[in-house]
């Protein structure tokens, strides 16, 4: 896999693809880092990352991601900031930004931070960073543009400022009382040409730095440390994993199709229990797995499932939904657990599509989820329509138990649905309806080829 980098207002996406194959990624937040970790790419490179509004990353999981042995980067602006604090620990920081966190002479959040438009608007930049106007100042005093006492001033004006409201003009005006009209003027005059964009620089600096590093093989390993495994990292981890399967519909489609099998569906969530608690254990005893042990789990588990050749394996991870670097993660997770249950169902949603993948049943139930899908909307029925069922809910749950499963209906079917992982029954008539009206366009399909 390609480096991911984290990226908005500092640099355009192609700007960043101009210096270095990767995967451009908005500026990170809190598990974003983690997240991309999991998929193994060759390099992590942060440059921007949200400071308000949303929780900005954690140092832990670029630590994670660096005890995974991937190289993180960082400059710029978050990046700059987390490399500066980590850097005793093996990430690498790039550019003058961090080297001045570092060494202490710069210490504010608010020197790297700006005001941004969304990503719709490509997170264009709405107001200049403190760090670029101190860089800009230095630069004018060099070319005999502005005096070292004019210099302090409009640097005092700017930082009295909020970082949303510092822009050239904003921070001249408010420096006007304290510097001489010729000196702004000469100033204003020469920003066109003169000013300087730090951040971009250093962010530039950064991918410079990062496509070098790719060619040597391998790239230097990260610092050496041992990661500590706390329950408020368990909790982070398992949120954002469980945000992801719950973003991903094809897997929503495919555990309904689960649901609709009590027995298995139950064995499964025991299973997926029983992964969770010893991949819990295994990371927080620091448990290392090599690369022979990796490679005899790969040659077990192809053996197990008849895929000895190349071509047989890559069909097989194409119909259950699998890139090369996903099944080396589930690889070193089964390796995990091996070395290494009442949860509630959907923190095990994760570890039952896992369970799913790894054993190749998620194929069939993903192909039969697709053309239910496709079946109920080319006939009218999204997900709000299959509340229009011409059976009713009590003669929709006979049909289901007594026909269909042979057995009674459940007395209690808030309790049925929870043990399915649903919230309330509502949701279980939802994936039952569903089930009905896909059944009912069969069997009409079956009686018409019959008929011809």
């Amino acid at each position: 896999m390609s480096a991911i980098i984290f990226v908005g207002p500092t640099l355009s996406v192609d700007e960043v693809r101009a210096c270095l194959d990767a995967d451009c990624r908005p500026p990170a937040a809190q598990g974003d880092v983690y997240r991309a970790a999991v998929g193994r790419p060759s390099a992590i490179g942060i440059i921007d990352g949200y400071f308000d509004g949303v929780p900005s990353v954690w140092h832990k999981e670029i630590l994670w991601a660096m005890a995974e042995g991937i190289p993180v980067y960082g400059s710029a602006s978050m990046g700059a900031l987390r490399a500066a604090e980590l850097s005793a620990f093996g990430m690498r920081g790039v550019g003058r930004i961090f080297e001045d966190y570092r060494d202490r002479r710069l210490e504010d959040d608010d020197e790297v931070a700006v005001l941004h438009a969304p990503a719709e608007l490509g997170f264009r930049p709405l107001s200049e960073p403190m760090v670029s106007i101190r860089a800009t100042l230095a630069k004018a005093v060099e070319a005999g543009i502005l005096g070292a006492a004019g210099q302090a001033t409009v640097v005092e004006a700017a930082k009295a400022m909020n970082y949303r409201d510092r822009s050239w003009d904003r921070v001249l005006d408010a420096a006007a009382a304290g510097t001489g009209a010729d000196e702004l003027a000469a100033l204003r005059g020469w920003l066109p040409g003169g000013r300087v964009d730090l951040k971009r620089e250093d962010a530039l600096a950064m991918l410079e730095a990062m496509a070098a590093e790719a060619a040597v093989d391998p790239p230097g390993p990260p610092g050496d440390f041992s990661l500590e495994w706390t329950h408020v990292w368990d909790g982070l981890v398992e949120r954002v994993e469980a945000e992801t399967v719950a973003a991903d519909e094809t897997a929503a489609l495919v555990l309904d199709e689960l649901r609709l099998d009590r027995e298995r569906f139950e064995d499964l969530r025991r299973h997926a229990a029983l992964r969770r608690l010893a991949l819990e254990e295994a990371r927080r005893g620091n448990v290392e797995i090599d690369r022979r042990a990796l490679r005899d789990e790969s040659s077990r588990h192809r053996e197990r499932h008849g895929l000895l050749r190349r071509h047989d394996l890559a069909a097989w991870l194409e119909a259950n939904g699998l890139g090369e670097r996903e099944y080396e993660v589930l690889v070193r997770e089964s390796r995990l657990a091996e070395a290494g249950a009442a949860l509630a169902p959907e923190a095990l949603a994760r570890h039952v599509v896992a369970g799913l993948k790894w054993s190749g049943e998620f194929a069939a139930l993903r192909r039969r989820a697709l053309e239910k899908a496709g079946a109920l909307a080319a006939a009218g029925y999204g997900e709000a329509g299959a509340g229009r069922a011409e059976a009713r809910h009590l003669n929709l749950m006979v049909w289901y138990f007594e026909r269909r499963r042979d057995e009674p209906v459940p007395h209690d079917l808030d309790a049925y649905a929870r043990s399915l992982g649903l919230s309330t029954r509502q949701e279980l008539y939802r994936v039952l309806e569903r089930e009905y009206l896909y059944s009912r366009m069969r069997q009409d399909d079956a009686d018409g080829e019959a008929a011809e």
